[in-house]
């Protein structure tokens, strides 16, 4: 990777935004993005640094780690938390799957981020905490 950053914040809901708005600027980096991406990047940020507050720390205190990689045409984006992990990851990347009902969580955060990014991994330990890496290409098919 060319170039790269590394973020630590509070899993605060308020930082869900300040999150989306770090990565989609960084994505710039990699090169001309159409804002259909850099919409779709936001979203799969918001929906993973949501997912480690709302499911990793049950909005309890704790970390997540942002990472960003950036190379000519790609971003990596890497999200860790700390937090209570994920016993069964396949079946927690099922569309409608949610260990919140009593919240108003339609248990679609894996399936949007797996619609927006190009490539998605989750790697989770339980008791240890989730890490979700993201990669997104840049679309040579829309440019001039």
């Amino acid at each position: 990777m060319d170039n790269w950053f590394e973020l630590r914040i509070p899993a605060l809901s308020q930082n869900v935004q300040f999150a989306r708005a770090v990565v989609a600027q960084f994505a710039l980096e990699a090169g001309d993005w159409s804002l259909v991406e850099l919409n779709e990047i936001r979203t799969a940020v918001s929906e993973a640094v949501t997912n480690a507050i709302i499911h990793g720390y049950h909005e309890g205190s704790g970390d997540i780690l942002l990472r960003g990689m950036v190379s000519p045409g790609s971003i990596l984006v890497v999200i860790s938390d700390f937090g209570v992990g994920i016993i069964d990851v396949e079946e927690a990347r099922q569309p409608l799957f949610t260990t919140r009902p009593d919240e108003e969580r339609c248990g679609l955060g894996f399936t949007v981020m797996e619609s927006f990014m190009d490539e998605v991994e989750v790697e989770s330990t339980p008791g240890q905490g989730t890490i979700v890496k993201m990669t997104k290409y840049l679309s040579f098919s829309v440019k001039q």
